[in-house]
């Protein structure tokens, strides 16, 4: 065989075989990053998970009315839940009678429009508490002894948090949002950032932080803001008020400092 037919020969096997090794070694980081994904949210393939769905904030119980940008938020979990290899059961808010750790679930949306979120809240996280006076135009979210207040169109706060317990220890992921706006732009960090969630929480750690969306009439759910870690804060109970007499204590919502 002519010699540079021979180089050229190895030349192609070298480039194919190069070609193979560098497909094999992306194929296993594939892999190895979807199974920590799965692990992290609970959902191996072919597994099922619940998605809760809000109420339009100022619906009545009886009402089913879902805000447009929850919906949005409800289309970004199920291409999370696809990616995953998972089957999502969307049931309203309201009406789940199930245990929680059998089976990944997804909670969106604040207290008030949601009761699966309160009940979680008062369980896991009894430090906090939400305000909601729509008529009023005033929306806090109280954690520890600060308060964070929405200011409309400028400041809104989302709790995102992963919890896990009871039968199964199948995570349950909060997005406590104090509009819809919020509760999608949270929804999109757990989605999108769930490798920076794990690598500072580790694949099955539980977790409570507080984000803040930024001018929302401009830049809708866009540009959000990492205020800080507040599971301490989050899962410590309200201390109780003291005895007639005794010195007074501050309880969550009482003289809070205003955070903007």
């Amino acid at each position: 065989m002519d010699a540079n037919v021979l180089n050229i020969v190895l030349g192609v096997v070298s480039s194919a075989l190069s070609a193979a090794l560098a497909w094999a070694v992306q194929s296993g980081l594939r892999r190895r990053r979807l199974e920590r994904k799965r692990e992290f949210f609970g959902m191996p393939s072919g597994s099922e998970c619940l998605v809760v769905a809000p109420r339009k904030a100022q619906s009545s119980v009886e009402e089913r009315v879902i805000a447009q940008r929850d919906v949005y938020a409800m289309m970004e979990l199920a291409s999370l839940i696809r990616d995953c290899g998972a089957e999502a059961e969307v049931i309203p808010a309201g009406e789940v009678r199930q245990g929680v750790g059998g089976r990944a679930e997804f909670c969106i949306g604040g207290p008030a429009a949601n009761e699966r979120t309160a009940a979680h809240l008062r369980w896991k996280f009894p430090g906090v508490s939400t305000t909601a006076e729509w008529e009023a135009g005033l929306n806090q979210l109280i954690i520890g002894d600060r308060t964070y207040t929405r200011e409309k169109g400028l400041s809104e706060y989302v709790l995102l948090a992963r919890i896990t317990g009871g039968e199964g220890e199948r995570p349950t992921f909060l997005v406590c949002g104090q509009t819809a706006t919020s509760n999608l732009a949270g929804v999109r960090v757990l989605s999108r950032r769930h490798r920076e969630l794990i690598r500072a929480h580790g694949p099955s750690g539980s977790f409570a932080l507080l984000l803040r969306v930024v001018q929302a009439d401009a830049y809708g759910s866009d540009v959000v803001e990492f205020v800080g870690d507040v599971t301490a804060q989050a899962s410590a109970a309200p201390q109780p008020a003291a005895a007639p007499g005794g010195p007074a204590a501050r309880t969550p919502g009482q003289n809070p400092s205003r955070v903007a």
